[in-house]
């Protein structure tokens, strides 16, 4: 099988680094790919928002299946362009990846398939959010209604604060504020068949302690040993089938991979956000852990044929990913910056710790950063601690001057708190 990802972050080379490992997949490509992707794949050059370019280059490697890793690819369209060639894509339409592209459009499916979310209100005017914001009260959690690459969301007992970043925002959803420990959730789908993944935790904020700005995403961890046994099959049968279920009834069917943000509250498991692409940081932990070859799922989602796959293998060992990012991320990073110990981490933690690419290039023979997350270094382990330990001390091989990390990815999970 020939195979084309288009992307170049963590998510997608941990994607790539999946893929290599299958054995039905005989030549992978990754467009347009990164410093650690091109290990794995050979690397093609594209605009990745550009449809007809991806499907272009699709027919010429003939590729049999084209991944679209980015959510901005995905909510422009190009799955669409590709479909149109009579490739199999993983990935939803334009029309259904609104569910992330739209907090608006999430809501309203969310009201008509009876998926439990926080209560909510779209704001386009400054009278409008006076209005929610008074409503809520604090603490206040205000979304730019379009994509805003993680970045979008501000929650804050500060009302100046709120307010100003949703005047800042075309629209915004201003909602309630929603307790309790929060957790990702991947489901890969074909429109009717849904398969849950493994249940992971990310870290948003920038600093230890959930302290600092919102980001990204700073690292994540799986296996959740806290976790009601239970909660997979819950989130099944109250959130991602009956989603799936409504966007096929409006005529959007939703094909790829469907992430729910969710949160733990008092009151029960609660929607916080939905996403119509594999999440990073949890994309790396997640992968880690599972056994069965990734290829034939996602041709399964790409085809509508999941109903005749067996049911998902998975290791028992736990994973845990820290991210490295560069200074001052996430207000203004720096950039081009040398990467130092790479190798080392190669030659001394594999196949335990590994690291995969997220903004880097590659000049010369130096990897120097080019984003703002420069590097995910996912480890796994019998248990969360000993995968902790192992990710901690691959991060401490790598020098990239000015970096930033957090200190205490998975740390109460590992002490089982």
């Amino acid at each position: 099988m020939k195979v084309l990802v288009i992307g170049g972050g963590a998510r997608e080379h941990a994607l790539c680094r999946s893929l290599s490992l299958d054995s039905d997949v005989n030549a992978l490509y990754c467009a347009p790919g990164n410093a650690g992707i091109a290990e794995v794949a050979e690397l093609r050059p594209v605009d990745q928002l550009d449809g007809e370019a991806v499907a272009r280059l699709a027919t010429e490697l003939r590729a049999d299946l084209v991944v679209v890793g980015p959510e901005a690819p995905l909510v422009a369209g190009v799955a669409d362009a590709v479909r149109a060639v009579g490739i199999p894509v993983f990935g939803p339409s334009g029309e259904a990846a609104q569910l992330e592209g739209s907090k608006a459009f999430a809501k309203d499916v969310m009201a008509a398939a009876g998926v439990p979310t926080a209560r909510s209100y779209v704001c386009t005017t400054p009278e409008e959010v006076d209005e929610a914001l008074d409503a809520f009260g604090a603490p206040y959690v205000v979304k730019d209604d379009g994509l805003a690459a993680g970045k979008g969301v501000v929650v804050t007992d500060d009302r100046a604060a709120a307010r100003a970043h949703a005047l800042g925002c075309d629209r915004v959803v201003i909602e309630e504020f929603l307790d309790g420990p929060e957790v990702s959730l991947f489901a890969i789908t074909d429109g009717v068949t849904v398969l849950p993944l493994q249940p992971a935790q990310d870290f948003k904020r920038a600093l230890d302690g959930d302290a600092g700005p919102n980001t990204g995403g700073m690292g994540a961890y799986s296996p959740l040993p806290w976790a009601d046994p239970k909660l997979v099959d819950e989130v099944m049968a109250s959130v991602l089938q009956p989603t799936v279920d409504e966007l096929r009834h409006r005529g959007t069917p939703f094909s790829g991979l469907l992430y729910a943000g969710l949160a733990i509250t008092s009151r029960g498991v609660r929607v916080i956000e939905f996403n119509a692409r594999f999440g990073d940081p949890e994309t790396q932990v997640v992968l880690a852990r599972l056994r069965t070859p990734l290829a034939s799922v996602l041709l399964g989602s790409a085809n509508g044929t999941l109903d005749t796959l067996p049911p998902l293998s998975w290791r028992e060992d736990a994973a845990v990913t820290v991210v490295i990012a560069s200074h001052n991320y996430p207000e203004t990073p720096r950039t081009g910056d040398p990467i130092t110990g790479l190798a080392e981490v190669a030659e001394l933690d594999a196949p335990y710790a590994y690291v995969l690419h997220a903004g880097t290039r590659t000049e010369g023979d130096a990897v120097v950063s080019a984003g703002g997350r420069v590097l995910s270094v996912t480890a796994t382990g019998s248990d969360l601690a000993e995968a902790r330990d192992r990710a901690y001390k691959a991060v401490a091989r790598i020098g990239l001057d000015g970096s930033q990390y957090r200190t205490d990815i998975a740390a109460k999970a590992a002490e089982q708190r």
